[in-house]
């Protein structure tokens, strides 16, 4: 198979999945090495294909159905779980998490959070890493990019983090 004939099978792969897929798991389809497909997906990217890459594996974004919108949180570590529980738990996805970094600006990090199960795997990789959260950097202050239904459901999650005191806007300060 040729390059250019790859790529245009993983777009499918990746528009074809349910959820995300491994660099690895490509690479055993394709019978090339990961770092092949590392490479296949930047030049995707480069070509206008809108491919995140998740903790979980690659995600081809589509344009979402319902809304899409940010909000404003601030939380320990030891929250984390409670926070995306709290957000999938209202029908919602979490597809990433911002913070503001004094020396390199936005940093953005890919979730595709969408049920408990994806927030247990998201934390099973976080506890298995050294790596710590984005959101250490600015001392919980995060924001998170979500999909939703409708309004109605932004509203529950809104409600739901307000209750647990996760909103930003709602700190006393």
């Amino acid at each position: 198979m040729r390059s250019e004939e790859r790529r245009a099978a993983i777009l499918k792969a990746l528009e074809a999945a349910d959820g995300p897929v491994s660099a690895g798991t490509l690479a055993g389809e394709y019978r090339v090495s990961r770092q092949i497909i590392v490479g296949d997906v930047a030049l995707l990217r480069a070509g206008g294909a809108d491919i995140s890459a998740t903790p979980r594996g690659y995600v081809l974004h589509a344009a979402p159905d319902g809304v899409v919108r940010q909000i404003a949180c601030r939380h320990s570590d030891a929250d984390m779980e409670r926070e995306l529980n709290a957000i999938v738990d209202q029908g919602c996805t979490v597809l990433d998490v911002i913070v503001e970094h004094p020396v390199y600006g936005q940093l953005t990090g890919a979730l595709a959070l969408k049920s408990r199960y994806d927030v247990g795997e998201f934390l099973r990789r976080c506890e298995s890493s050294d790596a710590r959260p984005l959101s250490d950097l600015t001392e919980g202050i995060h924001l998170h990019t979500l999909s939703c239904p409708d309004e109605a459901a932004f509203e529950r999650v809104r409600q739901a983090l307000h209750g647990l005191g996760f909103l930003l806007e709602h700190e006393n300060n």
